[in-house]
């Protein structure tokens, strides 16, 4: 995760408007999301895509919010593999029984 928040950094670095302000950056954090429901509502629900439309992936949309939430938390000081230890600690403690394990055969 380090060499990833590295290379959108050296990336972001050599432009003069740097990082966006984290309103501006939420703000296009919605807007990936939003383009990522509708590749998945595209591709599992009932709206097909008009014959027009772009052809994006979904797993470009997922790539998308991946490098706008480096981004953010770059721009914030925040070490994503940190934070994700922590959340996965969390995970694994508060809701270590909230769901149905599935049977391990030895």
């Amino acid at each position: 995760m380090a060499d990833l928040q590295r290379e959108v950094d050296a990336y972001i670095s050599q432009f003069k408007e740097g990082y966006f302000s984290p309103l501006s950056m939420l703000a296009r954090m919605s807007e990936e999301v939003g383009e990522l429901a509708r590749e998945v509502n595209h591709h599992y629900g009932e709206k097909p895509k008009k014959a027009d439309e772009a052809d994006n992936s979904i797993e470009m949309e997922l790539g998308d919010i991946l490098f706008i939430v480096i981004c953010f938390a770059n721009s914030l000081g925040i070490d994503l593999a940190e934070a994700h230890d922590r959340v996965m600690n969390k995970f694994n403690t508060r809701d270590a029984d909230r769901w149905t394990r599935k049977n391990v055969e030895p």
